[in-house]
Formats: C-alpha cells, sequence, structure tokens
C-alpha cells in the first residue's frame, strides 16, 4: 500500500465513525432525557427503560429535535411534573454533550 492508499483508508474510518457518532448520541441523548423525564414523573425501573426508548422513537416523527421536545414537556404536564420547554432544551445540550462521550467510550 502506498500511503495515499493509508491516508485514504483512513480518512474513510474517520468519517465512518463520525457518521456512526452523528446517530448514536442523539439517540443516547434522547434516551438519558427520558430517563430524566420517567424520574420526574415517579417512575423507575423498567417502566423508565420503557418511557425512554418512547422518547428515542419521538425523534423519528421529523426532522429535528422539537418533536422530542413536544413529547417530553407534554408527557410532564400531562404528568403534572410541567417543566419549561427552555429547562427541556438545556437539559438536552447538557445530556448531549454526556452522550457524546459515552459513546465515544464505547458506552
Amino acid at each position: 500500500m502506498t500511503t495515499f492508499d493509508d491516508r485514504k483508508d483512513s480518512f474513510e474510518k474517520k468519517f465512518a465513525h463520525d457518521e456512526e457518532l452523528r446517530f448514536k448520541a442523539p439517540a443516547r441523548r434522547n434516551k438519558l432525557l427520558g430517563l430524566w423525564a420517567a424520574e420526574k414523573l415517579g417512575k423507575s425501573g423498567a417502566d423508565a427503560e420503557a418511557y425512554a426508548k418512547s422518547v428515542v422513537l419521538a425523534d423519528f416523527q421529523e426532522a429535528g429535535d422539537d418533536d422530542v421536545v413536544r413529547k417530553v414537556k407534554g408527557d410532564l404536564e400531562t404528568g403534572g411534573a410541567s417543566t419549561s420547554e427552555a429547562e427541556i432544551k438545556s437539559r438536552m445540550i447538557d445530556l448531549l454533550e454526556r452522550a457524546i462521550d459515552e459513546v465515544k467510550a464505547g458506552r
């Protein structure tokens, strides 16, 4: 192999890794957000995990994060644990950093 081939392979691997991170990190963030909201709703164990999964699935309804914010906000309001949209979005930013770290660490 030439140096060029090595560089090409390296760039392709980095691109694949970045794309995987771009997909996995928001999904992990949404799961963490779901677990946070589940705790506010008084859910634990399997109920909390099931709720977190429903938050992850909500992200596939439309592009962007609005579908997730809408679901969590609505569920919190219905469950009597109302919180602002700004707090949810702030939590999402914080959790994305954690999610990226976890995905990079292979968790």
